[in-house]
C-alpha cells in the first residue's frame, strides 16, 4: 500500500512538474512577445517607415526629374519605365526626327547604381542593344477569333 502511495505521489509530482514547465514556457513566450511589442517592434516600424519614405521619395523624384531645373532633355521626349531603368529619352521625338535614345537612371544624394542597373549600363556601353519587331499573329487580329484553338496550336 505504501509503495502504491509513493508511486501515485511521484506521478502527481511529475504531472505537476510538467504543468509548471508548460506554464513557464508560455509565460516566457508571453514576456518575450510583450518585449517585442513594446521595445523592438516600434524600432522596426520606424526603420520600415524611413525606408518606405525613402523609396517613395525616390520614385517621386524619378517621375519629377524631367521637370526639374538643369534637366537636359525635354520632358515630352522622356518615357518613364521605373524598372530596370528610370527613363528612356527619345531625343528629337518632338520634331518627329528621333536621332538618339538615352537610357537614363535618376539618383539623388549619393545613391549608387544597384547590381542590375550596373549590368544594364555595361550592356548598353558594350552596344549589346538591338531592334526587334514582334508581329501579332493574323488570327488574333480577326474579329471573333478562337482563343482556345490558338493556344492549342502553340502547345499550351
Amino acid at each position: 500500500m505504501v509503495e502504491v502511495t509513493i508511486i501515485i505521489l511521484i506521478i502527481v509530482f511529475l504531472i505537476g512538474l510538467a504543468i509548471a514547465y508548460i506554464i513557464g514556457v508560455k509565460a516566457g513566450a508571453f514576456r518575450k512577445h510583450k518585449e517585442w511589442e513594446q521595445i523592438l517592434m516600434p524600432e522596426h516600424r520606424k526603420d520600415a517607415r524611413m525606408r518606405s519614405r525613402s523609396v517613395i521619395g525616390g520614385q517621386f523624384a524619378e517621375n519629377l526629374a524631367p521637370f526639374l531645373p538643369n534637366f537636359k532633355y525635354l520632358p515630352t521626349e522622356c518615357k518613364f519605365l521605373g524598372k530596370p531603368i528610370d527613363l528612356i529619352v527619345f531625343k528629337g521625338m518632338d520634331e518627329k526626327d528621333i536621332n538618339e535614345i538615352v537610357f537614363l537612371e535618376v539618383k539623388r544624394g549619393n545613391a549608387k547604381l544597384n547590381s542590375q542597373e550596373r549590368k544594364l549600363k555595361e550592356t548598353i556601353e558594350k552596344k549589346r542593344v538591338r531592334w526587334e519587331e514582334y508581329r501579332i499573329p493574323e488570327e488574333l487580329t480577326k474579329k471573333n477569333f478562337d482563343v482556345d484553338k490558338i493556344l492549342d496550336d502553340n502547345g499550351k
